[in-house]
């Protein structure tokens, strides 16, 4: 026979509510963290995005990189740490329910006493809405400093791989030059061993050569650094294979556009957008405190019954004394460090026009000696030939042939220097004023204290 106890049929209707409750509520789940490195062994273990190709682009490099870097998966990780921190303020002061059942020990009452209390916090109702909107300007500052750390990405891929493709470039006008001293010097040591020549006058030939071996070198050095630079900002081992195309495709860059829009630099820049929507937080976290300033106050109603069954109920008020802290401090570390957000976006702003007039000004002068330097070009180049010429013909001496020759080289390698620097900078104002880069993701800029 069923049960219908009074007893079973209260367990009955509240067990769905038990439930509801505990469906609402957050659950343990274990998180390990990883026991070896995660990264790639090669371009096709990447995330690859759909316009990738082989070899690849600088552009492509770029998505990768925003794609892939590990760097950039745990800081946009931060995005959401703030977004629940902004749903936490937002949630508005929950209420405080009390209630008591002290039994009767001894005396003349004739029943249990009781009390049952509802109060709410009224300061946290005051200083609800500042928090939520300082909250809120968290939320967007952590999302636009996201993005700035994905332009610095972006910006570091363009540059090792712009570096990359110009140093594979380079290398064989260096290699060829050490081949031929190379190859002058064993012939110098030949004739060094039959007595025609002496150690005085072929010390400037291995100084030469010295110094060849030394540039190739240093030339092979940074593009082993700047491959395993790449990987390791791709994700990728340091060991694993990355094809690039042989020429860099760069956003057209366009000194007049960029001196043009330096105006408007701060509504486009995430760091600066950041920092505005710091400087907001912290203004409303000032209102916050000049509002806390208010005595704590706490307005409730009960009711209670004594051990004589004598009911009594109504109103409650506690309020705190304001006689020792009056939030003074808070107030004024909200002040201090709301007057240091400003001064850090006056001097980031004075900065960037700075740094972008400076770089510009760098630009045109190596612009001015890349253009000397591919005018000189044609005539060495004209004279190496010449020359190659004249010595297979025994119409120079081996001496004159290599000097002429090296000047080639040494023109040329001046001129990929030369367009290593040029094109670094003008990435690194690209990367300045986030041309190509990302900005979907970018959050608008904050409202006006004054409005709010």
């Amino acid at each position: 026979m069923p049960d219908t106890s009074p007893r079973r049929r209260r367990w009955v209707a509240t067990a769905p509510c038990c439930a509801a409750l505990l469906a609402g509520c957050a659950h343990y789940a274990p998180l390990p963290l990883p026991a070896a490195p995660t990264l790639a062994p090669d371009v096709a273990a990447l995330a690859t995005p759909a316009s990738a190709s082989t070899p690849l682009s600088v552009e492509q490099v770029v998505a990768l990189a925003l794609a892939n870097n590990p760097d950039l998966k745990a800081v946009r990780l931060r995005h959401e740490v703030a977004a629940g921190q902004a749903q936490q303020a937002s949630a508005l002061p929950n209420p405080s329910l009390s209630a008591s059942l002290p039994p009767l020990i001894s005396g003349a009452g004739t029943a249990s006493a009781w009390s049952i209390g509802l109060s709410q916090d009224i300061k946290a109702l005051i200083t609800y809405a500042p928090r939520r909107r300082a909250a809120n300007d968290s939320r967007d500052q952590v999302a636009a400093d996201v993005v700035w750390q994905e332009w610095q990405v972006a910006g570091r891929a363009r540059q090792l791989a712009t570096d990359l493709i110009l140093t594979d470039r380079a290398r064989p006008s260096y290699a060829e030059a050490y081949r031929l001293l190379a190859e002058r010097e064993v012939r110098l040591d030949r004739a060094l061993a039959a007595g025609n020549l002496t150690l005085t006058s072929i010390a400037p030939d291995r100084v030469a050569l010295q110094f060849a071996r030394t540039a190739l070198d240093s030339v092979d050095q940074k593009r082993l650094a700047l491959r395993h630079q790449l990987n390791a900002l791709l994700g990728l081992s340091p060991d694993a294979s990355l094809s690039l195309a042989s020429d860099p495709d760069l956003p057209a860059f366009d000194p007049v556009a960029i001196r043009a829009g330096l105006p408007d630099l701060a509504n486009r820049r995430p760091d600066l957008l950041a920092l505005r929507l710091g400087y907001a937080a912290a203004d409303e976290t000032v209102r916050t405190q000049i509002l806390a300033q208010f005595p704590s106050l706490t307005l409730g109603a009960g009711i209670n019954s004594d051990n004589a069954h004598v009911v009594n109920g109504g109103p409650n008020l506690s309020l705190g004394l304001p006689i020792f802290d009056r939030n003074q401090g808070g107030v004024a570390i909200a002040n201090a460090t709301r007057a240091q957000l400003h001064a850090e976006y006056a001097a980031r702003l004075a900065a960037i026009h700075g740094e972008v007039g400076a770089m510009l000004a760098e630009i045109e002068q190596l612009s001015t000696q890349l253009a000397i330097a591919r005018r000189d070009l044609p005539a060495a180049q004209a004279a190496a030939d010449n020359a190659r010429t004249a010595f297979a013909a025994a119409r120079l001496d081996e001496r004159g042939y290599v000097d002429l020759v090296s000047n080639r080289f040494a023109k040329e390698e001046e001129i990929m220097t030369l367009e290593n620097a040029l094109l670094d900078r003008q990435i690194a104002i690209e990367t300045l004023l986030g041309t190509g880069l990302p900005t979907a993701d970018l959050p608008a800029e904050p409202t006006a204290g004054a409005a709010r």
